[in-house]
């Protein structure tokens, strides 16, 4: 088994939290679902517009329509794993579409294949994040608070890693290849490698509590992820985390203008951002044992922040460099230490409340294209206070997160009676 492969002595470099099977396991899924990202994302704007033809308004739109699908699919897959009571068959079937999905576009390059898989197939393996998320809560249930953050910093860092390593693996293995598609072949094989991680070797258990197994419907899972005390709460962590768009949006900008460098200079500052974020996402998980998780973010924001308002003064290619420690420091808090605020909003429904981590994602992505159209994209009037002024949509969100802290806690959502029928909606969903 796997975890004969990380026995003593390999164990004893890692913290007691990380020996569990189903964790490691998990780490390492999650770790080939990142490769399929970290293969394909950079490159499929070249493969969809200029390799497959795809005008520039369509292949928004479509980027736009499967961000949507995502959110929709992760919502409903959530909430039926917890209806199941387990995650290994739902995590299965959805690794399967990314196999097809992946393959499909390498195999049939076409605008029809790329299409559907980017509305139908991705957007459904792309719910196996917030599936392994859930599978994690479970196999953490019972743990102390700083012990669950700590493995969500620690699975949440083997995403960041991927990025690290392969997107500079694919770009060399292609460099001298006419077309991208590869990557394609790439990402099929990581998700051949994630079905095969989890159908060998994550452990079976049984995935939700007696009051999750209760049905849930459709609709009253929807209610319940869109009810004020959980939805505002999402808005601000969302209003938080779109300043990380923004600055994706922006930083080539800089690089390439105001900064007088060269666009290798992009790749490269993304590359030790990424690095320092898998090390500083595991000191944000320790430092969870000595702060909440409200507190922590508050500080990350605070820093990324700063951040933000010392790069767009920035005037050379050495400032930016020196504040990619900034950076890192910043980014790795506000992609981590959401991931435990936001399944703690539906505690008692693993695979629901993970699916937040999605609907967080799709938000703040969303939230970030008025705030960048509003320097009109360009680095000069960012320069000259636009961007800095964005900067400060961060900070009202630290207090409406503090306020509804205080706020009683989210009452879980349990049908009184269960055969009721699936198409109704609870009430209450909207009230507690």
């Amino acid at each position: 088994m796997i975890c004969q492969l990380l026995d003593p002595p390999m164990t004893r470099l890692l913290p007691d939290v990380f020996r569990d099977p189903t964790i490691r396991v998990s780490m390492l899924a999650i770790f080939a679902f990142g490769f399929a990202g970290a293969a394909t994302a950079p490159y499929q704007s070249i493969v969809g517009i200029r390799e497959l033809g795809l005008g520039n308004g369509l292949y928004s739109a479509l980027i736009f329509c499967a961000a949507a699908v995502n959110v929709v699919v992760s919502i409903l897959l959530g909430n039926l794993a917890d209806r199941l009571g387990e995650y290994r068959v739902m995590m299965l079937t959805v690794a399967v579409f990314g196999i097809f999905g992946y393959g499909a576009v390498y195999v049939i390059p076409a605008q029809t294949t790329f299409v559907l898989d980017a509305l139908f197939f991705l957007p459904v393996y792309g719910s196996l994040n917030s599936l392994l998320f859930a599978n994690v809560r479970v196999a953490t249930r019972g743990m102390e608070r700083n012990d669950v953050a700590t493995v969500n910093s620690g699975v949440r860092a083997m995403i960041s890693l991927s990025w690290v390593l392969v997107p500079g693996i694919t770009g060399a293995l292609l460099a001298n290849s006419p077309s991208m598609l590869p990557a394609y072949l790439f990402a099929g094989l990581a998700c051949a490698a994630c079905f095969g991680l989890i159908a060998v070797f994550l452990p079976r258990q049984s995935g939700t509590d007696a009051a999750a197994a209760h049905h849930l419907s459709y609709l009253t899972a929807l209610g319940e992820v869109i009810s004020p005390p959980v939805f505002a709460r999402v808005i601000a962590v969302a209003l938080i985390s779109c300043t990380l768009h923004v600055n994706d949006a922006i930083l080539p900008l800089i690089v390439t203008g105001a900064a007088h460098g060269k666009v290798s200079d992009i790749g490269v500052l993304v590359g030790i951002v990424a690095f320092l974020e898998v090390i500083f996402i595991i000191v944000w998980g320790r430092a969870q044992r000595i702060m909440s998780h409200v507190t922590a973010l508050a500080i990350g924001t605070v820093i990324y922040v700063v951040y933000l308002l010392l790069l767009g003064f920035a005037s050379a290619p050495w400032q930016l460099y020196a504040l990619t420690l900034i950076s890192g420091v910043g980014a790795a808090a506000l992609i981590s230490i959401p991931i435990t605020y936001l399944q703690d909003l539906i505690a008692e429904r693993p695979g629901l409340g993970s699916a937040l981590i999605s609907v967080n994602i799709f938000l703040s992505a969303g939230l970030s294209r008025p705030s960048f159209c509003a320097g009109n994209g360009d680095e000069q009037l960012f320069r000259d206070g636009n961007y800095q002024r964005l900067c400060w949509i961060a900070g009202p969100c630290n207090a409406v997160l503090f306020r509804w802290q205080q706020t009683a806690p989210i009452k879980p959502i349990v049908p009184t009676n269960i055969s009721d029928s699936e198409d109704a909606i609870d009430g209450r969903s909207l009230v507690h």
